[in-house]
């Protein structure tokens, strides 16, 4: 020991780490109630003591009700909603499998990524950021390849598009396809509808509209999902997010896989306690009025919304940012003067937009109302002469 460098030796102290607590409206995370956080403290157990078994049990009745279905593996993946998009999509694709892939926007962008690692062919569908895929251009890359799997968006974090799944399901299956959907942002926020849509894998993240902290992805899979991955010519790219593995952790043999976070499990049940409670359909019509106040309020600001009307997400809105008015200044002030978080675009967006987050907790009047005073007394700051849209929002019912 004599012989390690001084600077190794130095013992060094530091001060316990107390964060302010930010109004969370940016793209997530997202607020999380303090009935959650209190979950997370409870004692923590063994991943196979009978009594986290069963709390295991209930996260995974209480996702299905959550994701609309009847999947029996329906489970948490140990790690965050980007974790839950490679295990879909590394699952089912083997090397020179082509894969159709909707591209409109950088979660579009981030499927092609993994798809090109797992060695799949990617078939590219693109829209331009700020609109939705159109479904005519699905049909064709459909009927020009041989796909084993169309993969999409529902809710686009980064341009504020929700894309209509309607049919995508059939359209998929009739060319001998799963159906791969994206729902990080949407799941308990939007409709899902995962068996009435055909979905055969779908995933989402803990942080955005469920109220959790970031830290576990949902996911399901079809009986036809997981046939094709029983049928495989070679092994899951990922021994960690290998499902054949996973699901017996989660199912009736319970062996052992990982050590399971613990705390996060009981963060989710608990929040996934909250959705329950309120219901699905007040949930979603709760984010889509709060969704309509914010868009009002910012009409009569006279600034415009990103996104078609028919086409805009209720959890996340995009708004574009007045010519000549900085963005990051905007947001600074925001964060420095109101404690409230909001996001900036990605991408060809940078700098163009504003994404406000209106999800789970933090989808509330309250919020609206605060986020709009304050986006109009930061405009003003800099320069920017607008109305207050708190009226407009408060108007809508």
């Amino acid at each position: 020991m004599a012989d390690q460098p001084q600077r190794i030796r130095e013992r060094k102290t530091f001060e316990k780490f107390q964060p302010p607590k930010r109004v969370l409206l940016g793209p997530g995370p997202s607020p999380v109630e303090d009935r959650v956080l209190e979950a997370m403290a409870a004692p923590v157990l063994g991943h196979l003591d009978p009594l986290f078994l069963r709390c295991m049990d209930d996260i995974q009745e209480m996702l299905r009700y959550v994701f609309e279905t009847g999947n029996r593996v329906t489970v948490p993946i140990s790690a965050t909603g980007s974790a839950g998009m490679e295990a879909a999509l590394v699952n089912i694709i083997e090397p020179g499998d082509e894969v159709i892939v909707c591209i409109h926007g950088v979660f579009g962008e981030r499927m092609l990524d993994i798809i090109g690692r797992a060695g799949g062919k990617p078939v590219i569908v693109r829209a331009e950021w700020g609109h939705a895929i159109g479904r005519k251009d699905i049909e064709a890359a459909l009927d020009s390849s041989k796909p084993r799997a169309l993969a999409i968006v529902h809710a686009e974090t980064s341009t504020g598009v929700l894309q209509d799944l309607t049919g995508l399901g059939e359209l998929a299956h009739n060319n001998g396809a799963l159906l791969v959907v994206d729902a990080v942002t949407s799941l308990g926020g939007h409709p899902v509808g995962v068996d009435r849509n055909g979905i055969d894998v779908c995933y989402s993240g803990t942080q955005k509209c469920l109220g959790a902290p970031p830290g576990l992805a949902p996911i399901t899979f079809s009986e036809r999902a997981l046939e094709r991955i029983r049928a495989r010519n070679s092994k899951v790219q990922s021994w960690y997010l290998d499902m054949t593995m996973v699901e017996k952790y989660w199912g009736a043999d319970r062996t052992y896989h990982h050590t399971a976070p613990i705390s996060m499990n009981y963060a989710l049940r608990e929040a996934l306690r909250i959705v329950c409670d309120e219901g699905l359909e007040a949930r979603w019509w709760r984010h889509e009025r709060n969704h309509r106040a914010l868009v009002a309020g910012v009409e009569a600001m006279g600034l415009e919304m990103n996104v078609a009307p028919e086409h805009r997400l209720w959890s996340l809105n995009a708004i574009r940012v007045p010519e000549g008015v900085d963005d990051a200044r905007v947001r600074g002030r925001l964060l420095n003067d109101s404690n409230i978080e909001i996001g900036g675009g990605l991408g060809p967006l940078k700098g163009k937009i504003w994404r406000i987050g209106l999800m789970g907790s933090g989808s509330s009047r309250e919020n609206v109302l605060l986020v709009l005073e304050a986006l109009n007394r930061a405009l003003n700051a800099e320069g920017f002469s607008c109305a207050s849209g708190v009226e407009a929002a408060e108007g809508v019912n």
